[in-house]
């Protein structure tokens, strides 16, 4: 990604930040058309919890305003969008350590600005040498657990940081890192997001995850201070040696040990023969945009498979949230994570049918499936044998997730995300290192003969989904994405469709109520669905469960849209989590 000098065009100053933190205050903002046959409208949902935020020469979204922060300092420094990332990711994995973190997953879609090119970075990491079905069985267990050693596979943050930096950053790695070093050794303050998910989700802790994040019991009070000093060290000495000094240094060999202690599948040799890979992302056409989407081992196929299926049903005509169109998409979500479920794997290491999955007239037939009067209980594979993942129960209920974008001086965009999977991922911290490992590994199968089963050197499914758009001639139009697990395709595509179909702006088009299916008949929605609504769903035989205004069982998404007639960004972020979005 190029650099330059940096501009002094600050189009949105500090006051930005004071404006966005006055929520729930209603705030009305002055639209900017979209350079497409829509515009944004002030028509839906205007009265927004937060304002679009907007400027000329940078935008960033994090998953924490001192993440959001790191990153704007980087952009207006002279950083580019990856050096914005590098630094936001840092941040994030010592203010949300429960979602994020140096023993996690990551994933990438890079946008070059100088040049229209698109690549993505595949930072997920492998199980161990000694993980086969075999090695799960003498363990006694015939489902892989969702915490504990068992479900621990390779970290790849690290790496994917790394690697992201050698092929795109321009400023010095050390110097990215150093915001996360200084909230790590100096300390942080506890909000009251982060105290109330410590203690709904702390559970599974081991001892010493409690003594750092549930001291006494409870979570630290809101104020104080959280620090963790073994994390400063284990985050600087990534910034000396970078991959070498995680996973072929001290740092791995110490997170092995560990783990083989525990009783899991990774040895050092593990950690050491890890590496990221560069892929192209899968790309499918949708409301006049190309949608860029990670490959297997992900559900981003699912993300495009929706879209395609979508065609088939005048989603637009049925109405904003009216019955019929979270009726058909609810529909149209159990067909695709059908065959998602069925075929979902590491490419490497199995066989993935993506070409046939996304063919058009296949999902064609698939979404003529869906019965307008009835809520389908269960829905098969378009095709396969009957084997199934056993993966089902970890799907419905994780998702902590961080999720980072940022677009620069130069046109270059990407869209991030990274994920201890489950919240605080295995529960098991690790002292030495102060590295929460996550749970990713939790999402293999033990069922004979699933492309998924488990098997040495094999990534697991995952369900994290970055996304990007492009304008047809190839122009990035905007990012996109969101935590939650099984919802992220969910909510992804009715914030796509909030503001492609409904000219909501980018902010509108993320706060608007959704919804998140589940197993079965049961659906998750908020409550600013309106009671004729939810009677129609519930006489279409859809289980309901009305949750809370903002709640974080919808994800937290985020978003950075470029109006390509202007050179307007537009910035959004979820206040369902504690994202912050800013532009100068």
């Amino acid at each position: 990604m190029s650099t330059h000098r940096i501009t002094n065009r600050i189009v949105v100053t500090a006051a930005a930040l004071a404006v966005a933190a006055c929520a729930p205050e209603a705030t009305v903002v002055e639209e900017v058309p979209l350079a497409t046959a829509s515009t944004f409208s002030t028509t839906h949902y205007a009265l927004q919890n937060r304002p679009d935020v907007r400027g000329l020469t940078g935008a960033v979204s994090g998953d924490h305003p001192l993440a959001a922060q790191a990153g704007l300092r980087i952009l207006q420094e002279g950083g580019n969008a990856t050096d914005a990332v590098i630094a936001m990711a840092g941040v994030l994995a010592v203010v949300r350590p429960h979602m994020n973190g140096i023993g996690g997953d990551a994933f990438g879609i890079f946008y070059e600005g100088a040049t229209g090119e698109i690549t993505a970075l595949n930072a997920s990491g492998r199980a161990g040498a000694v993980a086969t079905p075999e090695f799960f069985a003498a363990a006694g267990v015939s489902r892989i657990p969702g915490a504990g050693a068992l479900s621990v596979s390779v970290p790849g943050a690290v790496a994917g940081w790394v690697d992201a930096h050698e092929r795109f950053g321009s400023m010095d790695f050390d110097y990215l890192l150093e915001p996360a070093i200084e909230y790590a050794r100096g300390g942080f303050a506890i909000s009251t997001r982060l105290a109330m998910d410590f203690e709904a989700q702390g559970n599974n802790l081991n001892d010493e995850g409690r003594t750092l994040y549930l001291p006494d019991g409870a979570a630290p009070p809101v104020g104080t201070l959280l620090i963790n000093t073994a994390l400063a060290d284990s985050l600087e000495t990534v910034a000396r040696e970078g991959k070498q000094g995680y996973y072929n240094g001290s740092i791995g060999q110490q997170l092995a040990a560990f783990i083989t202690e525990q009783g899991g599948h990774l040895g050092a040799e593990d950690f050491a023969s890890h590496t990221s890979t560069w892929v192209e992302p899968v790309r499918g056409e949708y409301l006049g945009h190309s949608i860029l989407v990670m490959p297997p081992n992900t559900q981003g196929i699912a993300q495009l498979a929706l879209m395609e299926m979508s065609k088939s049903h005048p989603v637009e005509s049925m109405g904003h949230n009216s019955a019929e169109y979270l009726h058909t998409l609810i529909e149209l979500k159990k067909l695709a994570f059908a065959d998602r479920d069925r075929w979902i794997a590491d490419p490497q290491l199995a066989e993935v049918p993506v070409e046939q999955l996304l063919d058009a007239d296949y999902l064609r037939d698939r979404a003529a499936l869906v019965d307008t009067t009835q809520a389908a209980e269960s829905v098969e594979p378009g095709f396969g044998d009957e084997i199934y993942s056993n993966t089902d129960k970890q799907r419905e209920d994780a998702g902590d997730t961080v999720y980072i974008t940022a677009v620069d001086q130069w046109g270059n965009a990407v869209s991030w995300i990274q994920s201890n999977f489950a919240g605080f991922g295995s529960g098991l911290l690790e002292s030495e290192t102060g590295i929460l490992l996550h749970n990713r590994g939790a999402l293999f199968s033990l069922e004979t003969g699933h492309p998924n089963e488990v098997a040495p050197g094999k990534r697991p499914y995952h369900t994290l989904s970055p996304l990007m758009a492009l304008y047809p001639d190839g122009e990035f139009a905007f990012t996109l994405g969101t935590p939650g697990g099984d919802s992220q395709t969910q909510s992804l595509l009715q914030i796509v469709h909030n503001m492609l179909l409904f000219d909501m702006t980018p902010q509108q088009a993320i706060e608007a109520p959704r919804f998140r299916s589940s197993g079965g008949l049961n659906v998750a929605i908020e409550n600013r669905i309106g009671a004729d609504v939810l009677s129609g769903l519930q006489s279409l035989g859809h289980n309901l469960r009305v949750v809370d205004d903002w709640t974080a069982t919808f994800g937290g998404a985020q978003m950075i849209h470029h109006n390509r007639s202007n050179g307007v960004l537009t910035v959004a972020a979820d206040p369902r989590r504690e994202a912050y979005a800013l532009a100068y």
